[in-house]
């Protein structure tokens, strides 16, 4: 889109009307309808995970209704005490992605005025809020907003679980529960244009507007000089005084005096409404809306032929919204003075018109008098040509192009250059001073550069730089939809002060010479860029980059820029994935010192050194198969977590963390068939078997959390499978009759029998010390897996190598060795019965 500025572009500043006349106390006029609905099911937010979803409301939509359902049943009084890392929230924004206040206030805050519609419930207006307005994951959550308390427009959800830096130290395993949200929302509108209103119940009329013709060339001033003149003559100039029309300006005089007027050549659009066609009685409101589609200087609204003892006409203007008696942007009685709105935003401005008597206007519990009045209203849209804008179209403007990179890294990376002759397309930054304003009669001139964030880029954001040879004298402002000024602006920075105190504004690495400032998420649509500046910078040298990034400093280069795209499909968003050591939104959060990370490395390291217990005492039973495997899940457990923690790579992540994975899943799971004591044929076959499924689980999905219980149900299968095989082999398998013998009394002492000598087989079989010893260390191995956690991983993983390793010795030391082969001792008086008949021994010949 070409820039809203420029000359060719003058002629657009469009304004349509409507008449939206009001009825208060009676019925709906028009049913609603559903015009959209956006769904979005079995949502899952792993640990200090997020994602967002795109929502469009139409201009002519009435309401929405939200539904969200979690498996989060938690009660109200008890949010509070829920770890941050672990707190699961919903936010909505208006025109750009939501990043959470993570600060103690605001949380202390979300927590503590938590109501069961959430913040944006209950009537609150969330409308022009620069903040998200977040509530607390809930079982089920229903939010209904009409357009009194939201704007039509694009709106964002965000879905956060867990917040706060996250260490992303290892890339293993995010500990947590993921968590699960789905969505439904249904988006309501009138069924006609015929209708308007939060409800449907407010009819609509189209009225017409009158627009002059235009002359690019016209920029020169004109005295115009009005004579007194008799009561008579008065009456007769008691008008619209129209400049010739080789000027196209057209501005509005009351004559009555001398009076000398600079009039300044400016793009001016009038629309009006002669006497008797708007009529309201006290008490009632008649609504208007205008479509502000380029930037303008100013919006005034007049009434005329209003009787001068009648009632006040007050007026409430509000963008984007229907305005009210207790909200509004602006509000004034125009009965004899205009509403003037500087530096209107691009959008849509509702009008409410009304009448209080002049006598109860303070008064609101008045009654009012039921008589209708009839005016004229007159409003009018100015601004500016031949590429100026500011306080009478004094100031240079600068729509700036914007120019894709070649092979970018993340969608719409780009920069923006100024549509002139005198800045190139390949070089991504320009000479600022070339370009400023030039005053005589002030101090500080402004100048403009104006640029469109295309659709769908709204999770990149904006970086602006300026380098000089000298010091740096220059204010910045910034303004979405609006021209900037000292008091209107939405980010501002110097080289002394800048408003860093939101989330999506960031001003670094700033000084004496250099400004470095960055909007994150940037709304789609024109922003403004206002350098304020004394008049005579001649003899500066400053370089100006205005682009359009995906993550902020690229990451600092302590991460790395990804791009993703938002649940609807419909924007891209960037986000960083930092180091080790460091994490936040981009990356400048340290939270491991350099210090620290080489005792994390050393502890993740060197703790798997604890495989040497298992792996010397297979050794020492000639348990060759269980020696390489303890020793080399040793090794490629060291290999992976050097990688991991960025000390070095012999293979690549993937490849490590696979083997690491799968020789650990088999050395559990090897440690159980061992203590089976089946021939080496059946253990072969159960090992062939192991490797498929442990192969598999650490192919599709390594880091599972639920991987821990399948693989030691495996073992424990494996276990039970061999000794299965190991009575089979004895022929000592109890065959139970299939009558049931009903004289259960009887057959007590069998069973008496049967317990008293499994525990002697099992006494036989085990050193109890070492069997206590070992599912007291499996314990602690459960204990610190359950306890790792972003922030203690180094600690509690290691802890966890040192106790399986440890386990997995008292375990193989528990079993009793045969002295002849070095090899677990079989006993199978387990399933020996005396019943059974026995063989007479042979004599010898």
């Amino acid at each position: 889109m070409r820039a809203p500025m420029a000359a060719a572009a003058a002629a657009a500043l469009v304004l349509v009307l409507v008449l939206a006349a009001g009825l208060p106390g009676c019925a709906a006029q028009g049913e609603e309808v559903v015009v959209a609905s956006y769904g979005q099911g079995r949502l899952w937010l792993k640990p200090y995970d997020w994602t967002y979803l795109r929502v469009e409301l139409p201009t002519s939509f009435s309401s929405v209704t939200m539904d969200f359902a979690t498996d989060m049943d938690i009660q109200r009084e008890h949010l509070k005490g829920i770890p941050r890392s672990e707190l699961a929230i919903i936010c909505l924004m208006n025109s750009n992605p939501p990043i959470p206040d993570i600060s103690d206030s605001y949380l202390e805050s979300l927590l503590s005025n938590f109501l069961p519609a959430g913040p944006f419930g209950n009537g609150n207006i969330i409308n022009q809020s620069n903040l998200a307005q977040c509530i607390p994951f809930q079982k089920n959550t229903t939010v209904v907003l009409t357009n009194d308390q939201i704007s039509p427009g694009v709106w964002y959800i965000g879905y956060f679980h867990g917040l706060g830096p996250a260490r992303t130290q290892s890339k293993m395993i995010s500990r947590g529960k993921s968590r699960l949200v789905s969505t439904h929302i249904t988006v309501r509108g009138c069924p006609t244009s015929a209708f308007w209103g939060p409800y449907c119940n407010q009819t609509v009329e189209m009225i017409g507007c009158s627009q002059p013709s235009i002359d690019n060339n016209s920029r020169n001033l004109l005295d115009l000089n009005i004579e007194r003149r008799s009561s008579w003559h008065t009456r007769e100039h008691n008008r619209r005084i129209n400049i010739p029309s080789q000027l196209n300006h057209l501005v509005e005089k009351e004559v009555g005096s001398n009076v000398t007027t600079l009039v300044r050549m400016e793009n001016s659009i009038t629309c009006s409404i002669s006497n008797g066609s708007l009529c309201v009685r006290q008490g009632d409101m008649k609504f208007y809306f205008l479509d502000v589609v380029n930037l303008a200087l100013q919006f005034e609204i007049t009434a005329a032929n209003f009787g001068v003892l009648g009632p006040s006409l007050i007026c409430y203007l509000r963008y984007n919204a229907f305005p009210q008696r207790d909200l509004h942007d602006y509000s004034g009685d125009i009965s004899h003075d205009p509403l003037v709105v500087k530096s209107p935003n691009i959008g849509r401005w509702y009008i409410a018109i009304e009448t209080v008597n002049k006598t109860q206007m303070n008064n609101t519990t008045s009654t009012p008098v039921l008589d209708t009045m009839c005016f004229s209203l007159k409003w009018q849209l100015t601004g500016c040509l031949n590429g100026k804008t500011g306080t009478n179209c004094s100031w240079e403007a600068y729509g700036l192009q914007r120019v894709p990179r070649r092979n970018p890294s993340i969608p719409f990376e780009s920069y923006y250059v100024p549509t002139d002759e005198r800045a190139s397309l390949e070089d991504s930054h320009f000479y600022l001073e070339q370009f400023l304003s030039n005053s005589s009669h002030e101090q500080f001139a402004w100048t403009y550069f104006f640029l469109d964030v295309p659709q769908g880029s709204a999770g990149a954001l904006i970086h602006v730089q300026l380098k000089s040879d000298k010091e740096l004298n220059y204010e910045l402002y910034s303004k979405y939809g609006g021209l900037p000024a000292n008091d209107s602006w939405d980010y501002y920075a110097s080289r002394t002060s800048s408003s860093n105190g939101s989330v999506f504004f960031s001003l670094q690495n700033s000084t004496n010479s250099d400004m470095d400032l960055s909007i994150f998420y940037a709304k789609e649509g024109t922003w403004c860029f206002g350098v304020k500046h004394p008049s005579d910078m001649t003899n500066s040298h400053t370089y100006m980059s205005v682009s359009l990034q995906g993550c902020h400093r690229n990451c600092n280069q302590k991460g790395v820029c990804h791009s993703s795209v938002d649940e609807s499909g419909l924007t891209f968003y960037s986000f960083c994935t930092c180091d080790r050591d460091h994490g936040g939104f981009d990356c400048t959060d340290e939270l491991v010192s350099p210090n620290g990370h080489i005792w994390n490395s050393v502890f993740l390291i060197a703790s798997n050194a604890a495989a040497i217990l298992p792996a010397f005492w297979a050794l020492r039973q000639k348990a060759f198969a269980e020696w390489i495997l303890y020793t080399s899940s040793g090794i490629s457990s060291a290999l992976y977590h050097s990688c991991d923690v960025g000390t070095w790579c012999i293979l690549s992540f993937r490849v490590l963390q696979f083997l690491d994975f799968w020789l650990s899943f088999m050395a559990v799971v090897g440690t159980f068939i061992y203590m089976a004591t089946i021939d080496e044929a059946s253990k072969r076959a159960m090992h062939t078997a192991v490797f498929i499924l442990t192969a598999l689980l650490a192919a599709t999905g390594a880091t599972r959390s639920a991987n821990i219980g399948i693989v030691i149900a495996i073992g424990s299968l494996g276990l039970l499978m061999g000794w299965l095989l190991e009575f089979s082999t004895a022929r000592r398998f109890i065959c139970w009759p299939w009558q049931i013998n009903l004289n259960m009394p009887q057959s007590w002492p069998n069973f008496g029998t049967l317990f008293r000598n499994t525990l002697e087989v099992l006494n036989k079989r085990f050193r109890w010390i070492f069997l206590l010893l070992g599912f007291i260390t499996l314990s602690f191995a459960a204990m610190s897996w359950k306890l790792e956690s972003n922030g203690n991983y180094w600690i509690w993983h290691s802890m966890w190598h040192i106790t399986i390793y440890t386990s997995s010795f008292f375990f193989l030391c528990s079993m009793r060795v045969n002295t002849r082969n070095r090899s677990p001792e079989s006993n199978y008086e387990l399933t020996r019965q005396d019943s059974l008949p026995r063989s007479e021994p042979r004599e010898e010949t």
